[in-house]
């Protein structure tokens, strides 16, 4: 079973940057390789949202972002590290929440949600 760990959060100003990294464990680098990895968050009393997406290697690494980061947040994957980063500039403070980073079971989800890291809470002071 692969563990996910989220690390990098904390407190950031409104209109600063944070980054984020998630790391896969237990996986070998392929198996890594072939899922699609996401970022989600869930706000203080609010659902889950999904923020962002790669794709797998194979289909070419593809982003897709929520309409709210656009333009300002970043996903990228690190195979060889076996990392997915979330670069997130210009916060907003409704921004603060826990970020959690996701994982699907075959690279072919569209909401990768099978396997999910512990979460990072992200706080954003106005």
């Amino acid at each position: 079973q692969v563990q996910l760990a989220e690390s990098g959060g904390g407190f950031v100003q409104a209109g600063g940057s944070l980054r984020l990294s998630c790391k896969a464990s237990r996986w070998i680098t392929s198996t890594f390789n072939s899922r699609t990895l996401g970022w989600y968050r869930q706000a203080p009393g609010k659902e889950r949202e999904l923020v962002a997406t790669v794709s797998a290697v194979r289909t070419g690494a593809r982003t897709n972002y929520a309409d709210s980061v656009k333009g300002r947040f970043s996903i990228s994957r690190d195979n060889s590290r076996k990392t997915v980063y979330l670069q997130m500039n210009s916060r907003q403070p409704e921004e603060t929440a826990v970020y959690y980073c996701a994982a699907d079971r075959d690279g072919t989800s569209v909401e990768p949600n099978d396997f999910w890291g512990q979460g990072t809470q992200v706080t954003v002071s106005g």
